[in-house]
């Protein structure tokens, strides 16, 4: 059996959810939390904070396109945070939490402006999510990798994370690991 490998950029506010669920995807064969779409190089989690340096908290993640669809994951992406939201998600505020897409190829674009298009058909709020050719990616620190599953009992995981995987868990059963 072939696999297809490719990349994916997405940021929707805090990484450590986005990254979480992730995760839990089949075909999902890498997951990481960075910086990108701004001018600072090498930018640290304190530069990022001050929302100067021009980067979105994202996620990029390498999947087997054989096993999950890019289609799929944009599906999931979307329900993992609020795209009607401009530069903020809850109570982060500032660009680097902006809903962004970072496309890796021409086809990568022209999915995501479709189904953004259809999603927006069905709602009547603006999303406001970027959609930027990719750039420069930084992995952001260490600890900032797996963040939920390294500290589950952490307040905001289990406040905030917790209940969004929980749903992310029952709509997509289909496609995660057991």
């Amino acid at each position: 059996m072939s696999t297809a490998i490719e990349t994916a950029t997405f940021g929707g506010g805090c990484f450590w959810c986005i990254d979480a669920a992730f995760r839990r995807v089949k075909g999902v064969l890498q997951v990481s939390s960075g910086y990108t779409g701004g001018e600072t190089a090498e930018p640290t989690y304190k530069q990022i904070c001050t929302g100067l340096s021009g980067h979105a908290e994202v996620v990029q993640i390498e999947f087997d396109s054989t096993v999950v669809s890019y289609e799929t994951l944009l599906a999931m992406f979307f329900t993992l945070h609020d795209a009607t939201q401009l530069n903020r998600q809850g109570n982060d505020i500032g660009t680097q939490y902006r809903s962004v897409i970072y496309y890796h190829d021409n086809e990568q674009q022209a999915q995501t402006n479709q189904y953004i298009a259809k999603l927006q058909s069905q709602i009547r709020e603006d999303i406001v999510t970027e959609v930027s050719p990719a750039t420069t990616y930084y992995p952001a620190e260490q600890y900032h990798q797996d963040y939920y599953n390294e500290n589950p009992e952490q307040r905001y995981c289990s406040l905030l994370i917790a209940p969004k995987l929980k749903k992310f868990e029952k709509n997509y059963k289909q496609f995660l690991v057991n």
